[in-house]
């Protein structure tokens, strides 16, 4: 005998069972939580950032993909099928932003596992884990003082100057080091020391400029990127 097909069977074992499955609830509480805990990773980030230039976007982006991971988890866990195809397609993904510094990859990193385990319901493990990191980086960005090197370029002409300048050196910085030596021109060198200061960073620049023969001096701080 011939069966007709609704428009509702089709769906009912797949769509219907699955929508009865889901919990409002849980995941509420699941999608707070990663905001909560985006927010902490936000406020430590902006107040320990001792990079180059700070970029409120990036920060924002920790938060939200704090909570898209959280999300993600959330439909994925009960259903395997839909997890490994979703494995296959975030494989493809390619992100082409350069992370120029290593904390930002351990922000990044944070931020998943903290969404990870808020969407599978772990979610007191994610409030110790964000306490006890934050700790971490907050002491040690704020209280150990890490003595970053400086790399002083300087121009002159052929001459004394480079006796002068490496006299000057050593009675004004703690250690120094050549790095590179290079004639421009007949007459003029060019000069990179790496040098770790005492006190007062520009008076070694203002001095060097003083020298005779010398026609610029540039020191730029290295602290995984050059700043002027």
């Amino acid at each position: 005998m011939a069966t007709s097909t609704t428009f509702t069977d089709i769906f009912k074992s797949s769509f219907i069972e699955k929508t009865a499955s889901f919990s409002l609830t849980d995941s509420l509480i699941g999608l707070i939580s990663a905001f909560l805990l985006g927010v902490v990773i936000y406020v430590v980030y902006k107040k320990t950032f001792n990079g180059v230039i700070y970029s409120h976007t990036f920060n924002i982006s920790l938060m939200i993909m704090t909570m898209a991971t959280a999300l993600v988890i959330m439909g994925i866990s009960q259903n395997v099928l839909l997890s490994l195809g979703m494995v296959g397609a975030l494989s493809i993904v390619r992100f082409r932003t350069p992370i120029k510094d290593p904390m930002d990859l351990v922000y990044l990193f944070w931020s998943v596992i903290v969404g990870i385990l808020c969407g599978a319901g772990f979610i007191l493990l994610g409030i110790f884990g964000t306490i006890l990191i934050s700790l971490v980086i907050i002491v040690f960005a704020n209280k150990i003082v890490v003595e970053n090197p400086y790399l002083l370029v300087v121009k002159f002409a052929n001459g004394d100057a480079a006796d002068a300048i490496e006299q000057l050196l050593g009675n004004s910085t703690k250690k120094y080091a050549l790095k590179s030596k290079s004639h421009i021109l007949e007459y003029e060198t060019e000069v990179t020391y790496e040098i770790r200061v005492k006190e007062n960073d520009s008076k070694i620049v203002s001095d060097i400029s003083q020298v005779q023969g010398v026609s610029s001096a540039v020191m730029l701080s290295y602290d995984g990127n050059f700043t002027a």
